[in-house]
């Protein structure tokens, strides 16, 4: 890339963020306001119920985080306070809804006249979440942001933040090949009359709002399994890029996969995180004592990312994409680190067995955690197999104990025994795609990218590589010292 095309780093530029208060965007917003304050707006669409909710929204989940305390140091609590009241416009909006549900006429003509970047970064990422939601997060609000990004009129790119795990539960060299509707046979309006024919029978079965959640998660996992995916997300998030790759037309589109996300490498600090990350529920189950037996293959490449190099990359490709149509063939990158800086899960079990070994977790009673040695069963039949021989009898005693004393004395405790069982075998389920997975993900596409970064000398501004991270030191001095910290 010559250096002559390359724009003062957004600079002037006004930027649309969807899905502002997720993890991603955060530390996203961060950056730019710490390393560009000289953008010329930022626009962040946030569910509210209006202007003033959203603006409220932005203070209390967004700016007042422990994220932005680098940046309020650097320049000052006022100074960030005026930055943010010139440059910042939190707009109540969602992305389920045609032109975000907008109601402020004047400030979404304002929107469509100045954007010039757009990153699409709001998704439901919950495995199961209900059909009917994840349809209209994941698919039709993919498809309402490229709809109104073509309205805009000088838009430049739009980024869009999918997942390496789009393409299933796949094997081998994963690509950075892009999806369409033909290759799959699936048909969106379909998956649409599925989901308001099954709505209309559970409302004439006049059934709790909890028996419909439950009927319409199951609903997503049966049609992502008949299509090919393992769970509801990575389904929606593949027919959210197929609506993009189909319809995009002339928009310069950017589709950025990272795989795992976890805690922050080195910007704004180390270690930052905010809620409980795939990988983090069993570093946690562990540590308190929980259990020390889990559904996992020790072979498995464990493809982490930290967060603020999923950020770096999404800036990146601005840089190379923005201003620049002769990159437009390479428009989707893997952001993961199996090819450049491999680990494996049985990596992260010595990790995570010595970190707790010397850093035990201090119960509320004040009583200090010893964790046993990591053991990881390989199959779901063994699990399962695990479950019935040291579980089940013990539940099959207290029920019966329930019956001879007429569930008086230790209903409770059956209960929560069962619901536990429950819970563990719902999420080694969810969490099998991950946790026995034997792909690895290309990334050439990404490297050229690094390459442009280094070539225009932006490579430690906008840092993605992962083969500098020491896993040992990531893990044992930043990664669960910050999930103990912030999400225990």
């Amino acid at each position: 890339m010559e250096l002559s095309k390359i724009e003062p780093f957004l600079e002037g530029n006004t930027i649309l963020i969807t899905g502002a208060t997720g993890f991603l965007a955060k530390i996203l917003v961060e950056k730019i306001l710490r390393v560009q304050p000289n953008i010329k707006r930022l626009f962040l669409l946030l569910r509210a119920s209006d202007t003033e909710s959203a603006r409220k929204r932005f203070n209390v989940e967004i700016l007042q985080a422990e994220l932005f305390n680098v940046l309020r140091e650097k320049i000052g609590t006022n100074n960030l306070n005026s930055l943010v009241e010139e440059k910042v416009f939190p707009i109540a909006g969602d992305i389920s809804i045609e032109d975000f549900g907008i109601e402020n006429s004047e400030m979404k003509h304002e929107m469509l006249k100045e954007i010039d970047i757009i990153i699409h970064s709001a998704a439901t990422t919950r495995f199961d979440e209900r059909y009917d939601i994840a349809m209209n997060i994941n698919v039709l609000g993919a498809f309402n942001v490229l709809k109104f990004a073509k309205r805009c009129a000088n838009v430049k790119i739009l980024v869009h933040v999918s997942t390496a795990y789009v393409g299933g539960e796949g094997e081998g060299v994963i690509s950075e090949k892009s999806f369409n509707f033909d290759d799959y046979y699936i048909d969106i309006d379909v998956e649409r009359k599925v989901i308001d024919d099954k709505l209309k029978e559970l409302e004439a079965q006049n059934l709790t709002s909890k028996e419909v959640t439950m009927a319409m998660r199951n609903l997503g996992i049966q049609r992502a399994s008949l299509h090919g995916w393992p769970n509801t997300y990575s389904f929606t998030k593949a027919m959210g890029e197929m609506m993009l790759g189909h319809f995009k037309e002339n928009i310069q589109l950017v589709i950025i996969r990272p795989t795992i996300i976890t805690s922050t490498y080195k910007e704004p600090f180390p270690g930052w995180i905010e809620s409980t990350k795939t990988l983090d529920t069993f570093m946690l189950i562990y540590g308190k004592g929980i259990s020390n037996v889990f559904l996992a293959d020790p072979n498995t490449n464990a493809d982490l990312i930290p967060g603020d190099m999923v950020v770096n990359s999404i800036l990146a490709t601005i840089v190379a994409h923005g201003n620049n149509k002769s990159y437009q063939n390479d428009f989707i990158y893997n952001i993961s680190s199996s090819k450049g800086n491999l680990l494996k899960l049985e990596d992260m079990r010595l990790y995570t067995f010595n970190y707790f070994t010397k850093n035990p977790w201090i119960d509320k009673h004040g009583n200090i955690i010893k964790v046993k040695e990591i053991t990881f069963l390989s199959s779901m039949d063994s699990f399962q197999a695990y479950i019935s021989r040291y579980y089940w009898p013990l539940l099959k005693v207290l029920q019966l104990a329930n019956v001879l004393t007429w569930y008086y004395l230790i209903d409770g405790t059956y209960t929560n025994l069962k619901r536990k069982i429950d819970n563990a075998i719902r999420l080694s389920k969810l969490y099998k795609p991950y946790v026995i997975f034997h792909g690895r993900f290309d990334d050439s596409n990404t490297e050229r990218l690094r390459m442009r970064m280094k070539d225009c000398k932006m490579d430690d501004l906008l840092n993605f590589d992962p083969s500098c991270i020491n896993w040992e030191d990531y893990f044992m001095n930043i990664h669960i010292p910050g999930v103990v910290k912030r999400l225990a």
